[in-house]
C-alpha cells in the first residue's frame, strides 16, 4: 500500500480548493470521463490534450482536491470518480458541472 498516494479524508475536503482544482478545462473533462465511464479509468484512457507531465499534475491536483481516488492495479494508476462523496459535502456540484459540457481555452 506505500504505493498508493495520499488522499484527503471527507471531513478535508474544501469549497475552495474543489472548484480551483474545476476551473481547468483539462480537469474539469478528466471528471466528466470519469462519470460518464462509470468505471474506473488508468491515467493513459483519458482523452486529454496535453503531455504525460503535464496530465499527472492535473491528476495530483483532483486528487488533492478529494474529487478522485487514486490507487494501483499492477502497473496502472486508476483513478475513480469520488461521487458519493463529493455529493455527500456539496450536494449537486458534480451534477451541475457534468451537465455543461466542457469549453476548450
Amino acid at each position: 500500500m506505500g504505493r498508493t498516494p495520499p488522499h484527503p479524508e471527507v471531513s478535508q475536503f474544501d469549497l475552495q480548493q474543489v472548484l480551483e482544482a474545476l476551473v481547468d478545462p483539462v480537469r474539469r473533462s478528466i471528471v466528466a470521463q470519469l462519470d460518464a465511464s462509470g468505471v474506473d479509468i488508468p491515467c493513459g484512457g483519458f482523452d486529454i490534450p496535453v503531455s504525460k507531465s503535464t496530465a499527472t499534475h492535473h491528476f495530483n491536483v483532483l486528487r488533492e482536491a478529494g474529487l478522485i481516488r487514486q490507487y494501483y492495479v499492477g502497473t496502472s494508476r486508476m483513478n475513480s470518480l469520488r461521487r458519493a462523496e463529493m455529493d455527500e459535502v456539496f450536494p449537486g456540484l458534480l451534477d451541475a458541472l457534468t451537465r455543461q459540457p466542457v469549453r476548450k481555452t
